[in-house]
Formats: structure tokens, C-alpha cells, sequence
């Protein structure tokens, strides 16, 4: 993958899969990170297409989600911006407190915060930064011989 790849999507949750496969297909560290990039930001960027979708630009069909990836500094940073009027994200409930149980919502917003080392939204809380931090690839020690 070059360093960075920009979608503009459609909302229409039958692309978040395609887009996702694209993302992961492209992207060269994949082979290198295994569990954590095929099911942490795998799980964490569909979440936030769905709630860019679903939530941020209300099913509305004339509007688009963005999508920004970029692989630099040992980490894998993916931007989703919804064309909606965005939320506060700061009072989004707790899903697994016994009160907030058996609402719908927060489900994806607790995920993508457990399963990725970053995730922060602009002040309009109409776009969602996510960061997974890549393991280097394996070190060499004196010799050349892979450790």
C-alpha cells in the first residue's frame, strides 16, 4: 500500500464490507501484524463506517462518509468523517454497566475503544480518528540472522 489511501463512500452499509477488504487488502503491514490488525482494526473501522452511516449521516443516501487511512510512524491511523451534524461523544452511556445493559446503544464506540490504542473525535463529533499501533517488524540481531 503507498502510504496513504482516501475513499469516499457511499452511505450504504453494504460497502463498509468492501471497503474494509479493500483497506486490508492494500495494506502491506497486514501480513506483519496478523491477530491484532485482521480483528482489531478490521472490527474497529467497521464499527465506525456503520456509525458514520447508521448514526452521522442518518441512512441519508445523498450523503458520503470519507475515509482516510495512513500507515506512517509505526502506526496505522484510519479518519472517518460523516457528513451529519455529529454528536457528543462524551455522553455516550456506558454499555456495560448493569443499567445499560440491554440498550443498543455505545456498543460500537465501547468497542472501537477497547480494541484500538486510540480513538478520538473532532469537536463537531462528526469524525472518529482511529490508531492501532503496529508491532516492528522482527528484530535482527549482529549477524544479519532474524531474532
Amino acid at each position: 500500500m503507498e502510504n496513504e489511501i482516501v475513499l469516499e463512500l457511499p452511505t450504504d452499509v453494504r460497502s463498509i464490507e468492501h471497503a474494509v477488504d479493500y483497506v486490508m487488502r492494500r495494506c502491506d503491514a497486514c501480513e506483519r501484524q496478523g491477530h491484532r490488525l485482521q480483528l482489531n482494526f478490521r472490527v474497529g473501522l467497521t464499527e465506525a463506517l456503520a456509525n458514520a452511516m447508521l448514526y452521522g449521516n442518518g441512512h441519508d443516501p445523498s450523503k458520503r462518509v470519507r475515509v482516510e487511512i495512513v500507515v506512517a510512524n509505526g502506526q496505522i491511523r484510519a479518519c472517518v468523517t460523516d457528513q451529519g451534524m455529529g454528536f457528543d461523544y462524551r455522553s455516550v452511556p456506558d454499555p456495560t454497566t448493569p443499567e445499560n445493559l440491554l440498550n443498543p446503544g455505545g456498543r460500537g464506540l465501547f468497542l472501537m475503544r477497547q480494541l484500538l490504542d486510540e480513538v478520538s473525535f473532532n469537536d463537531q463529533g462528526n469524525q472518529v480518528t482511529l490508531v492501532l499501533r503496529l508491532d516492528p517488524g522482527p528484530s535482527v540481531l549482529e549477524g544479519g540472522a532474524p531474532a
